[in-house]
């Protein structure tokens, strides 16, 4: 009865109103009566606050409202609430707001907020994670113990710089380096980056009469806002309403809570006139969140013939002045930390770390690139050590059906197949396997070189995760699907209607996924990150419309005369399976069936459908052993390089993706996902990182200095591959892979210049890097 639509390459639904410009964004909203937010911002990265004096400010035409941190004795946070809506007493990172302006215009709020008059008193900035942990260090939260957290799931260490210590262990990881032939130890590198979506942050407040609150924002997440606005704020639920449009990009930075309660606050202030905050591309650099560095120690213990006995891991993540999303990067990023492999024995820590720098939040991936940087660079050199090919050593130790988890989950035949993904990858990129002997006295010219990589992750998210969606039939039969989960540029939408269309035969025309999510109006979700997107919001639109046939089998079995068994569905009718052409159609039974003699019977059909994740528990605080993970999605990146040994400059020729993302819903959007993923996996590679003095101010905070992919950086080829071995619980067998194309890219690239004897540990990998490496082999040659 399916319109066979799924696995179909289905045009996006919102493609027309993006490329004509009818798309509504926060950056085109204005409101009646509306004010103009500013911020005054801390020109140190770590400074007490002595004085501030906003008389010079108050005395400009046109502002109607001033805030500082001491006019709101508020904190915000998401697993531990450590951070006020604007500093007091002291700033912990260059950018951080200290106050806030509401004018007529922008122009005058600018000009009032340099009006202001900060004075400060410039402490020792903490800038490195492996200082931040030593004894003396000065606190960047001398109050940790008295904030509230997530007890039993997140650990901070008041008297220190530990915002969270994830623990893993399994097996008699010191016995299994004892037995071990080679053991391998290093240290890589990850540094902060920016999201760079394509629209900044931006949110209008509106405090109205009564308390009520009303925002409109660009924010992955609007019922994750209300939730926590109502905590920070001390307001009612149902008092606020979050109202997301169209979003210009988000890449995780806007899953959690940015403006909306500064907007809140100063409207209030002003006396109930609405106030829009947008944020500069600097201010995007400088004061919104970024994504965390990473320090790994990796220590591997293996076997002559090659397989791994022992693990000794640490992660030590950057996680900036406050908590957010980074505590737990942190902890999913730990449950992942051996990578796909299965692994007997291992020690894992991962530790959140505080420092003077913006803090960490959600990125494209949540952890995994940058843990996979550091995992897959040691696959390779493991294998170098042991003279094996790089893919045969992943061969000996990936996990297979049957295999353990380091947090001890059982592998099945359906839980998807990185050995497939990597044999694909080996087969159509022409793998080699064999490291170049360069004479470095002597290279001159261009050189190519082949390297490979792996991934998993698995959604990212508690275990009570839950989603909702409503199907509502209009008087023509159409459809209406209403949902919370935001689409942000992904596409989401697109597959959730292919969806509805398949289950309810509908062509996908007939078929409308509402764009503006309103809290008030639209059923809940929990929050649009961590690719459980189509998994969960696909299984509740699934569930909503078995509910909502159910509804109209029971309205046509009282028009047919008929036990409802013995009706089906398809072609727009509710019809008897024996008699096709006993039939009511869609339209005559939407918003209730009418008899000739005017009796009515049904009503208004809305099919109601939820999803909350099956299995997951929480993890041992002193093992982390548990069920973590919905689903895995695993993959397998192959790249060809080539590379000017006079420049250190990079080309990429061509790069093989592999994904088991158990069945493909829409094959242009997976292609899609790839290709992007794939190119800001590239700019992590071999370019972005924010780059600080020793006095911890950005260097780089706009985009002439920080510099991302454009097109002249995009691979010659990119290929993707799908492979699908479905998942019995995902909508028709799906799996996530909205953040996994851009996971390993580093690592892959980074192993490929390890075949020509290059072995870098730190990212990005820069030409000047690359030509450092260089300049050290040739000198070493002498």
């Amino acid at each position: 009865m399916g319109s066979n639509l799924i696995g179909k390459d289905v045009k996006r639904v919102d493609g027309v109103a993006k490329v004509t410009g009818s798309a509504e964004f926060v950056h085109d909203f204005k409101v009646d009566g509306m004010l103009y937010g500013a911020l005054v911002k801390s020109p140190y990265a770590h400074a007490r606050i002595k004085r501030i004096n906003t008389d010079p400010a108050r005395k400009i035409a046109g502002v109607r409202a001033i805030l500082t941190g001491e006019d709101l004795p508020y904190k915000v946070g998401l697993y531990l609430v450590d951070k006020s809506i604007l500093a007091v007493n002291k700033v912990r990172y260059y950018g951080e707001p200290v106050a806030a302006v509401a004018a007529d215009n922008l122009e005058i709020a600018r000009e009032a907020a340099g009006a202001i008059e900060v004075q400060y008193e410039e402490l020792e900035p903490v800038l490195d994670v492996q200082t931040a942990l030593e004894e003396g260090t000065p606190l960047v939260h001398e109050n940790l113990g008295r904030y509230h957290y997530m007890q039993g799931v997140f650990s901070p260490r008041p008297g220190t710089n530990i915002a969270n210590h994830f623990r893993l262990r399994r097996g008699d990881w010191e016995q299994g380096m004892v037995r071990a032939d080679l053991v391998v130890e290093n240290e890589f590198w990850q540094p902060q980056v920016q999201h760079v979506p394509l629209e900044t942050h931006v949110a209008v407040g509106h405090y109205r009469p009564g308390g009520q609150v009303k925002i409109w924002t660009s924010a992955q997440s609007p019922f994750a806002v209300r939730n926590l606005l109502s905590a920070g704020l001390d307001i009612p639920h149902e008092n606020i309403e979050v109202i997301v449009p169209y979003v210009g990009g988000g890449f995780g930075g806007k899953a959690g809570i940015h403006l909306e309660p500064l907007v809140t606050c100063l409207s209030r202030a002003a006396g109930g006139r609405p106030v829009k905050i947008t944020a500069s591309r600097e201010e995007e650099f400088t004061t919104i969140p970024v994504r965390q560095g990473l320090l790994s120690r990796i220590k591997t213990g293996v076997s002559q013939e090659g397989k791994i006995l022992a693990m000794e891991v640490q992660f030590l993540w950057d996680g900036g002045a406050y908590a957010d999303y980074g505590v737990n990067i942190g902890r999913a990023a730990g449950y992942s930390g051996a990578g796909p492999y299965e692994v007997e024995a291992i020690k894992l820590d991962s530790i959140t770390v505080y420092t003077n720098k913006p803090f960490g939040t959600a990125y494209r991936g949540f952890g995994h690139l940058e843990i996979h940087w550091s995992l897959e660079r040691q696959m390779d050199l493991i294998a170098r050590k042991l003279n094996m090919d790089p893919a045969d050593f992943r061969c000996k130790n990936i996990l297979r059906p049957g295999s353990t988890t380091i947090t001890g989950e059982k592998i099945k035949s359906n839980s998807g197949r990185v050995d497939q993904c990597l044999e694909a990858v080996v087969q159509e990129i022409g793998w080699t396997g064999r490291p170049q002997a360069l004479n470095w006295k002597k290279a001159r010219g261009k050189v190519r070189a082949q390297g490979l990589a792996l991934l998993h992750k698995a959604p990212a998210m508690p275990p009570n995760t839950g989603t909702g969606a409503l199907l509502k039939m209009n008087e023509n039969g159409s459809l209406l699907v209403s949902v919370s989960l935001i689409d942000y540029g992904q596409g989401t939408y697109t597959a959730l209607a292919q969806v509805a269309a398949e289950e309810m035969g509908l062509p996908l025309d007939k078929v409308k996924v509402v764009w503006e999510t309103n809290t008030d109006k639209d059923p809940y979700d929990w929050q649009t990150v961590a690719s459980k997107g189509l998994f969960m919001t696909g299984n509740a639109v699934i569930r909503a419309a078995k509910d909502l046939k159910k509804q109209m089998k029971n309205v046509a079995a009282q028009v047919l005369r008929a036990p409802e068994d013995e009706l089906d569905i398809a072609g727009e009718k509710i019809f008897l399976r024996h008699d096709p052409e006993a039939a009511v159609s869609f339209a005559e039974v939407a918003m209730g069936y009418t008899y000739p003699n005017g009796n009515s019977i049904g009503g208004p059909l809305i099919g109601r459908g939820h999803y909350i994740a099956q299995g997951l528990t929480n993890l041992d605080p002193e093992t982390g052993q548990g069920q973590p993970a919905l689903d895995w999605t695993y993959g397998a990146h192959g790249v060809e390089i080539e590379l000017d040994l006079e420049t250190g400059e990079l080309d990429i020729i061509n790069i093989v993706s592999a994904f088991d993302l158990g069945r493909v819903v829409n094959i242009a959007n997976c292609r899609g996902q790839v290709y992007g993923g794939v190119v800001q996996g590239l700019g992590t590679a071999v370019m972005e990182e924010y780059i600080y003095d020793d006095r911890g101010r950005l260097l780089n905070p706009r985009l002439t200095d920080y510099k991302i992919p454009t097109c002249r950086d995009i691979p010659h080829q990119v290929k993707p591959i799908f492979i699908e071995n479905p998942q019995p619980d995902g909508p028709y067998g799906a799996r996530g892979v909205a953040e996994h194309p851009m996971i390993s890219i580093p690592s892959a690239i980074g192993n490929a210049l390890g075949m020509l004897g290059l072995q870098l540990k730190a990212g990005p990998l820069t030409a000047e890097r690359i030509l450092e490496e260089i300049d050290r082999l040739q000198e070493k040659t002498d």
